[in-house]
């Protein structure tokens, strides 16, 4: 089911270039992207306090879900699809392992961390760019489906680790939610 899945998506690279250079834009400029509207929240987004722990909580879980994606990585050696014939490559190629995706952990971090501060709006709004930016994923020949659900769960495993840890209210948020 995951080769089909894989070779399904990524069979639509090729036939529009406009829809390739799409892609391509997505997979190098999304999770970028994300973090600029992530960042932008903290001086522009109401309710202010909120907000504000909710980017922070993201940023971490954003980090403590690529530490745990480089751990995994170091006992699951699984090749990337298009070095075993199964996509067809159309950006440069990569010299890491491809489950789970770093891609998918870092975008879908972000949707968990604002999902869990209750933030339906801009979870809904993070979620549609994860949605694009894991989709290009596939599409560019990079990631195996079962990839990009590996960094789902990865980037949730770290949203509920952050959750439980860093609480809206206590003194340490109290104090970081007011740099400037």
């Amino acid at each position: 089911m995951d080769k089909i899945i894989t070779q399904w998506i990524n069979s639509l690279s090729g036939t529009s270039s406009v829809l390739d250079s799409a892609m391509i834009a997505t997979t190098h400029f999304g999770v970028p992207v994300m973090i600029v509207v992530v960042g932008s929240l903290w001086w522009l987004g109401q309710p202010r306090d909120l907000l504000r722990h909710a980017a922070l909580a993201s940023g971490f879980t954003f980090l403590l879900g690529l530490g745990l994606a480089q751990v995994v990585l170091l006992f699951v050696h699984r090749m990337r699809p298009y070095d075993v014939g199964i996509s067809r490559l159309i950006i440069d190629p990569t010299v890491d392992w491809s489950f789970p995706s770093d891609h998918a952990t870092a975008s879908l971090g972000i949707v968990f961390a604002f999902a869990l501060q209750g933030l339906r709006r801009w979870t809904l709004v993070f979620l549609a760019m994860a949605a694009l930016v894991c989709f290009s994923r596939i599409f560019v020949g990079m990631h195996y489906a079962t990839d990009i659900l590996g960094g789902a769960a990865v980037a949730l495993i770290a949203a509920i680790i952050v959750k439980l840890t860093y609480r809206r209210g206590t003194k340490l948020d109290n104090w970081l939610i007011k740099i400037p």
